[in-house]
């Protein structure tokens, strides 16, 4: 599995009722994938995954797995911070067909350090055949990955090829570049980053903002990859508001509430997620309209 260029971390939509909304999913993969986008995350952050029950989870990795059909990689989000439990999601995951590999976090609540950490993601790696992709996203688990684990989990789970880096540091995330073997792909894990982290040689993005300006955030990757700096920051400087915007208030929040604006998908959200306040929405809608999203494609 080659992961570059821009990823899509999908929301979940739901239906008024609360429930899975499989069509409008079906449909976002589909559209995603016109747009140009080089691969997909199921059930990651954005899709509300804690809230989703264990039988949800499955059907939606696997809807968007059979949506993609082969045509760009697919990667499954599986966390969970007991080792055995995600040990077993993991094997789940790997499972479904279409899935190519796995996106796995830092085990939340119990703030490992790094020797447990490490025995938790090597665990995982060897309980199945596929590519796994750590995610160090420590301002939601409560522990960081340090680049010298990452190094020593890549050199002893071969199948764990790449990190999607979510710390925020940039010190840290150059480090994690200089140390890994060219062959090991880092990602940025923010769209505010994704600029600096190709700059110093990552391989591409795991985007919020893709999911309502997916083209845009495909073609400004690419751009960044291939040196083309005047097209990048010509395309950040430009949804660089909304990319920020989508952080006003909790993910994925603001871009559910901008999707529906385009009429993307209902804007539902499944408890303790609520809908942005009516500053905020007042705020987007303002925003999106400047952009030109407002318009029903």
């Amino acid at each position: 599995m080659t992961l570059s260029g821009c990823g899509t971390a999908l929301v979940t939509p739901f239906r008024g009722d609360g429930s899975l909304d499989e069509e409008t999913l079906g449909k976002l993969v589909e559209w995603q994938i016109d747009r140009g986008i080089r691969f997909l995350v199921a059930c990651g952050t954005t899709g509300e995954t804690p809230t989703l029950n264990h039988e949800e989870w499955l059907r939606v990795i696997g809807i968007v797995a059979g949506a993609a059909a082969g045509r760009v990689p697919v990667l499954a989000g599986c966390t969970h911070n007991a080792t055995l439990e995600a040990v077993a999601r993991a094997r789940e995951a790997a499972s479904v067909p279409g899935v190519s590999g796995l996106l796995t976090a830092n085990p939340f609540y119990n703030k490992p350090g790094q020797e447990g950490q490490y025995r938790h993601f090597r665990a995982i790696a060897e309980a199945v055949p596929c590519p796994v992709v750590l995610y160090n996203i420590p301002s939601r688990t409560g522990a960081n990955l340090e680049p010298a684990t990452i190094l020593r989990l890549a050199k002893d789970a071969p199948n764990i090829q790449g990190v999607k880096e979510s710390s925020g540091n940039l010190q840290q995330i150059a480090e994690l570049i200089y140390m890994l073997p060219e062959s090991f792909t880092v990602l940025a894990g923010d769209d505010l980053m994704a600029l600096p982290v190709i700059a110093l040689g990552g391989a591409g993005l795991v985007s919020v903002a893709s999911n309502e300006i997916p083209g845009e955030m495909a073609r400004m990757i690419a751009a960044a990859i291939d040196g083309d700096w005047t097209t990048a920051r010509a395309l950040n400087r430009r949804y660089f508001p909304l990319i920020a915007a989508n952080f006003w208030e909790s993910s994925p929040g603001p871009v559910k509430c901008v999707m529906a604006m385009m009429g993307r998908l209902e804007e539902n959200y499944r408890l303790p997620m609520v809908p942005v306040t009516s500053a905020t929405r007042q705020k987007l809608a303002t925003l999106a309209g400047e952009l030109g999203l407002l318009v029903k494609q």
